[in-house]
């Protein structure tokens, strides 16, 4: 078994504007990205084999904490389709059927052009299979592919709050198995 560790991006204009980026690819704020390059690093995760989502911000991200990853697309952000750029509380108010119909239906919400976070699940356990990692790896990745490894691994089904609430400036940490599949190991991994 191995260790998984999961890592958001810095914080972007449209993270203070509480806007769904998705597929949108939105650079980090300047003192985000400032504030990445002076976080300490340990080398026990300066020494993984890391993977990043192709986005800028998560690009980013690894750049500035020193981290050599390797872009992989199964790490992208959910798409959301025709709902990015705008904010869930917007959405809520201009369509409170439609909004209150998808976020019903938890894992299989699916915004207009987009994908739900069951895919983001399908894509991603697909990719870890293939990959079949065999030492602990790092991801520098999105919320929405993080919240949809908490749905596989704690069997969460979106449909109430989540299991676990984690501090978006550490590291989650998870297991892999190609027997078990993806399990849950702790939550805020500090990276000193």
């Amino acid at each position: 078994m191995i260790r998984i560790y999961m890592l958001r991006h810095g914080t972007t204009p449209w993270n203070v504007q509480k806007r769904i980026q998705g597929h949108t690819d939105i650079a980090l704020l300047p003192q985000a990205f400032d504030l990445l390059c002076n976080t300490p690093v340990a080398n026990r995760y300066k020494e993984l084999t890391w993977f990043s989502s192709p986005l800028l911000r998560a690009v980013e991200t690894a750049k500035a904490l020193g981290l050599n990853a390797v872009t992989e697309p199964a790490l992208i952000e959910m798409e959301w389709g025709e709902w990015e750029g705008q904010t869930l509380a917007e959405l809520r108010a201009m369509q409170p059927e439609v909004m209150s119909r998808e976020e019903a239906k938890g894992l299989f919400m699916t915004p207009p052009q987009g994908e739900n976070p069951s895919q983001v699940i399908t894509r991603l356990m697909a990719w870890l299979s293939e990959l079949a990692p065999q030492s602990d790896i790092g991801l520098v990745t999105h919320k929405g592919v993080i919240r949809a490894a908490i749905a596989q691994a704690c069997g969460w089904n979106m449909l109430d709050k989540c299991p676990i609430k984690p501090d978006w400036n550490k590291a989650l940490e998870f297991t892999w198995s190609e027997a078990e599949g993806l399990g849950f190991g702790r939550v805020d991994c500090p990276l000193d």
